[in-house]
């Protein structure tokens, strides 16, 4: 297929993932979920990872995605959006399990430390770790808030084409596809 790389179909597929289980009741934060509403306050209970694992990956991804002048991977609820995907994909749940096991057994004298490490020891888990954490993130929306996503904007007349003198736009060029 043309213009399908192996980027793209990662995205398409993380979007429908995201999409289907934007249907749990705990996903007020996620921006596919229904009715867009508010986070609520109620405590999460982990699906998967008992409470130290699952307290370590909101300490990863935080790390990963730190709060600065913007939210950071624990305000947008990214631990429960990985906890709920592990635990409804059986494929990735060993790697999670040992993943957490082995950065607990690295013993850094900072989490930051034990990172970096397993991003050495264990690629395959770093690689999904920070996938998960950026999906997750991106699709709140603290994360579309952080990207200046024009789509949570609300307007009250549609913008006018920047392109007063080419109405029909023919100084674009041609589509590819």
């Amino acid at each position: 297929m043309a213009n399908q790389s192996p980027d793209r179909r990662m995205v398409l597929e993380m979007l429908a993932k995201v999409a289907l289980v934007s249907q749990f009741p705990g996903f007020s934060r996620w921006s596919f979920a229904a009715g867009q509403a508010a986070p609520t306050a109620s405590i999460y209970q982990p699906q998967f990872f008992s409470a130290s694992e699952f307290g370590l990956l909101d300490k990863l991804s935080e790390l990963i995605i730190p709060r600065d002048e913007t939210p950071g991977a624990s305000d947008a609820g990214v631990a429960e959006f990985i906890d709920h995907m592990v635990a409804h994909d059986p494929d990735i749940q060993f790697r999670f399990r040992t993943g957490l096991a082995l950065i607990n057994a690295l013993n850094a004298d900072q989490l930051e430390d034990a990172l970096r490490r397993i991003e050495h020891e264990d690629p395959a888990f770093f690689k999904i770790l920070r996938s998960y954490t950026v999906m997750g993130y991106y699709t709140t929306r603290i994360g579309l808030e952080a990207l200046d996503y024009p789509g949570l904007r609300l307007y009250s007349a549609s913008p006018e084409c920047p392109h007063k003198d080419d109405p029909e736009h023919r100084h674009l060029p041609a589509a590819k596809y």
